[in-house]
Formats: structure tokens, sequence, C-alpha cells
């Protein structure tokens, strides 16, 4: 009997260490890219960067910025404006409006890129309808151009400003409605309380949504590679591919990385000194009546980016994949689908399994090493795709060269391509990007958690993997089902790693999507395009039914 207890003993023992030896692997793992980056970059030669330098540099340098600052202006504006209507007013279909809001995070950009290229080109319908009811010829008249950085910052604002209108919503919610009735008192106008009482009080939480699509926005590649928008994500990939040049790439993006990082730290700073009140919270807020002319413009100003951003493109990328000739049940089109779904299913299990982990230990064993690894692991969401390809695949590459040439040397044997021709590579990278979004909802839901469950469970004699297994899976399952559809949606939508990393003829819809796109065959892009917006809307939908249960 002694003796199954010392060995029940050793084995919790080791499972408890095991915690450990994952949380250092997977540390280990998000830290690989940023040491390739930075030995990549100083380790080759500076004349492509001075090339560069002397002739595109500057100009990828002002577009991202010019890019950056649109798609933070555009989407805070639509996203705290449609938050304060739908939570602070009341008026027709607002209910339903305020699900609506949610939609466009299920599309990638690029897939709305497609859609409106189709639409608004010199040959599509709008401008070819315009000529034919006007007899213009083509020299005739003046229309804005689709391809251009104001239609990328139109593109990425659509899809990224439900990151502003989501945090800024629930910071709305929040308020009571003392503040803001002392500003009425004072003679306030509704809308001046807004301006000087309401939007003060949320500004850390839509702050932290426009840091969110900042990244996101100099994470693109998709979009502004296809409108010929010159960025530092475009200059990273044409370095790589067009010019072969590694170290050019790897010293672009060092750059871009830096500016990430950047980006990543004013955003936690913004929530680090959110110290504002929210008044009494038991003093609910009685929404504003609103005129009819200004509930005409509450719901124009709240549908147009549903429209916008779903509807249109919706019907405009139907239309065209009707016409088109792919055939989504060819065994071409199912083998993109399963790529897609491979590699999507195993990066979500191992990014869940992961922030399990990694949040876990933190929880138990509250020190800086566990609180420094879930650091490393939520930067990676700041770092664009291709930064962590260059990252992964310079070092990975190496080793792989290094082993078969030592093989080859000694025992006539060669070991081919390891990790860089293997998808396991691909889906550490799509681990680094990610895994925040899987920590994020792991710590949403542990956050209602009692620390006392936990020491219950202790003095019962559970270890940290029983802890885990009885009592916080059970409890955490809806969230970590979120937190892995979450990380599914985003490997669907994921470009420039996949486009960089993917093993040859490997390919998934992503890329296939971008492909028949670059040849001008849109139509053709409509199909797979609309395969991933579909996918997509299936945590939006969950996001929706859970807005709409705590709706008033």
């Amino acid at each position: 009997m002694e003796r199954l207890h010392h060995k029940d003993r050793v084995t919790r023992t080791l499972l408890s260490k095991g915690f450990t030896v994952i949380a250092i692997i997977v540390t280990a793992i998000c830290i690989v890219p940023y040491l390739g980056v930075l030995a990549a970059a100083f380790s080759g030669s500076f004349e492509t960067l001075d090339h560069l330098a002397e002739t595109v540099l500057g100009r990828y340098t002002l577009t991202t910025i010019a890019l950056v600052v649109m798609v933070m202006f555009c989407s805070a504006v639509i996203g705290a404006g449609a938050a304060w209507l739908v939570t602070m007013t009341d008026f027709p279909g607002r209910r339903w409006i305020e699900i609506a809001l949610a939609l466009p995070l299920a599309f990638p950009a690029y897939v709305l890129a497609y859609g409106y290229t189709h639409v608004l080109d010199h040959p599509g319908i709008v401008q070819s309808t315009l000529r034919d009811v006007t007899g213009w010829g083509p020299r005739d008249y003046w229309f804005p151009e689709i391809r251009s950085i104001g239609g990328a910052a139109m593109m990425l604002t659509l899809v990224l400003y439900p990151y502003v209108y989501l945090l800024a919503r629930a910071a709305f919610s929040a308020q009571g409605a003392g503040t803001f009735l002392a500003a009425r008192v004072l003679g306030k106008s509704p809308f001046r309380a807004f301006f000087q009482v309401s939007l003060p009080m949320a500004r850390p939480a839509i702050a932290s949504g426009v840091m969110l699509v900042a990244m996101e926005t100099i994470a693109d590649f998709g979009t502004v590679a296809y409108f010929g928008v010159q960025t530092f994500a475009v200059g990273i990939y044409t370095s790589w591919f067009t010019m072969a040049d590694r170290a050019a790439a790897a010293q672009l993006a060092l750059g871009l990385l830096a500016f990430a990082l950047l980006l990543a730290m004013l955003e936690r700073s913004s929530r680090g000194h959110a110290k504002y009140t929210n008044g009494r919270r038991n003093m609910p807020m009685e929404r504003l009546r609103l005129s009819h002319a200004q509930q005409t413009g509450a719901i124009a100003f709240c549908l147009a980016p549903v429209i916008l951003g779903v509807i249109l493109p919706v019907i405009a990328l139907t239309t065209m994949a009707l016409g088109s000739e792919q055939n989504l049940l060819s065994p071409r089109y199912l083998g993109f689908i399963q790529n897609s779904l491979t590699l999507a299913g195993i990066a979500a299990v191992l990014a869940v399994l992961a922030a399990l982990v990694l949040g876990t230990l933190h929880r138990v064993r509250a020190t800086r090493l566990t609180g420094t690894s879930l650091y490393l692991a939520r930067i990676g969401y700041a770092v664009p795709g291709g930064v962590i390809a260059v990252g992964l695949l310079v070092p990975f590459a190496a080793f792989d060269n290094g082993l078969d040439a030592w093989m080859r040397a000694n025992f006539d044997i060669s070991t081919g391509l390891l990790f860089t021709g293997s998808i396991w590579l691909l889906i550490f990278a799509y681990l680094i990007r990610f895994l925040a979004a899987a920590i994020g909802a792991y710590e949403g839901g542990i956050a209602s958690v009692g620390a006392n469950m936990d020491a219950a469970a202790r003095t019962l004699g559970q270890d940290m993997p029983g802890l885990v297994r009885r009592i916080h899976m059970p409890l955490l399952r809806t969230s970590l089902l979120t937190a892995g559809l979450i990380v599914f949606v985003d490997v669907m939508k994921e470009l420039p790693a996949t486009l960089i990393m993917r093993p040859f003829n490997y390919d998934t819809l992503a890329v296939q999507a971008y492909r028949l796109a670059s040849d001008e065959r849109l139509e053709g892009a409509a199909v797979p395009s609309l395969v991933i917006a579909a996918i997509g809307l299936i945590p939006v939908i969950l996001l929706c039914r859970r807005i709409g249960a705590g709706r008033a």
C-alpha cells in the first residue's frame, strides 16, 4: 500500500513539473522569432537595406504611419459613436443593430477588398453603369480610386471598428447615471455631457480598442498588397521573395517589430492608467429619447458600417461566386479546405492547452517568472505574421541545413527539411501569433472562479493537473470553447505567415483567394473568400448571443 501511495505521489509530482516544462517550452517558442529576427538582421549585408533607404523605405514608413492613423481615427469614431448610441439612447431597431454591429469582425479585410474592387473598379458595375447612363468616356469623369491608401483604410476600418465598438460598449454599459445626470443638472446638453463626461470615462477602453486596431493594421498584408499600397508588411514579402534577400527582409521585420512592440506597450499603458470611476452602478442610466430626425440619424450612423462591412460584400461576393468556374466540391478545393481546417484545428487545440497551462501555473504559483511567461505569450498578437515567419524560418532553416549537411558527411543520409518542410513550423507561428487571444478568453472565464475553490481542492489532495481536470475545465468549458473558436477563425484568415511558411504544394483557402485575386480572377477568389467569411461568423455569432443575453 505504501508503495502505491509513493508511486502516486511521484506521478503527481511529475505531472505538476510537466506544467512547468510545458510553460518553459511555450515561452521558448514565443521568444525564438524575436531572437531570429535580431540575428538575421545583423548577420547579413546592409546593401539591400541601403538601397531601400534611398528608394522606398521612406515611402514604406510614411504610408504605414498614414494608414495606421486613418484606420485608428475612423475606427474610434465609428466604434465609440455606435457604442454610445446603442447603449445610451433608444431608437427603432436598436436591439438588432446592437448585435449586427459586431458582425464585420468575421470578415478579413482582403475579402472586402476583392468584393469592392469587383464593384467599384473601372470595369465594375458602378462605373460601367455610370458610363452607360451618361455616355461619358473613361477620361470624362472622376471616380474615387479603390486601389489606394484611402481604399485600404476603408476596408480595414470596416472590419476592425468592432474592436473599439465592443470595448466601448462594455465601458458605457458599466457607467452609472450619477455623473451623467450631474452634468445634465449643470445645464449640459445630452451630447455635450457625452463628450465631457461619458467619453472621458470610457477613454481607457476606447484606447485599448484603438491600439488593437493599430496592431491589426500594421499586420495586414492581403489588403495592402492587393491594392498596391507600399507598407512595411509588403516590403518584407517583397524582400523575401522578389529580391531573395532574407537579411533585408529581417531588417525590415525588425523595424516593424519595434513599431508593433511600441503599440503593445502603449496599449498596456492605457489599461494600466485607467483610474476613472463609473459612479454608482445601482443608478441605471435612463436611455435618452431622440427626436424623429435624431432617430433617423442614429439608425443611419449605426447601419452604415453594417451595410458596407457585411451586406454589400456578401451580395457582391455571392454574385461573383455564382458566375465563377470554381467548384467548391472538386478534389482540389476539398484539399484547400482540408489543409485550412487541419492547420486551424491543431493551432486552436495547442493554443487552448498552452493558455490553460500558462494561466493555471501563474494562478497557482504566481511568480515573476510565470508573469513574464504570460507577458511574452501575449506579445505575439502585436507582432505581424510576416515578422514571426521571418523570425522562425531563418534559425530553423539554418538548423535544417546544418543537420542535413552533418548527416550527409557522417552517415551519407539526407534528413531533408525536418522543420521548414513541415506544417509544424507554420503551426508554431500561429501559436505565437494568436496565443494572446486564447489567454484572454481563459482569464475572462477564470476571473469568475473564486480562489477558495482552488484552496478547497488543494486541501482535498488535488495536485495541479487534478485541479485543472476536475475543477477548472468543467467551469471553463464555455470560455475554452470560445478561445478555441477565436484562434481557429484567426488562423483561417491569416495570410502573410501562411504565404511565407507553408510547405511546398500545401495551400489553404486564404492562399487560394490571394492567388486568384493577384491574377485578377476576382470571381474565382470570391469562392474561398465566402468560405472563410462563413467560418468566421461562428465565433462572432456566439459573441452576438452573449451581447443579446446581456442587453437591456
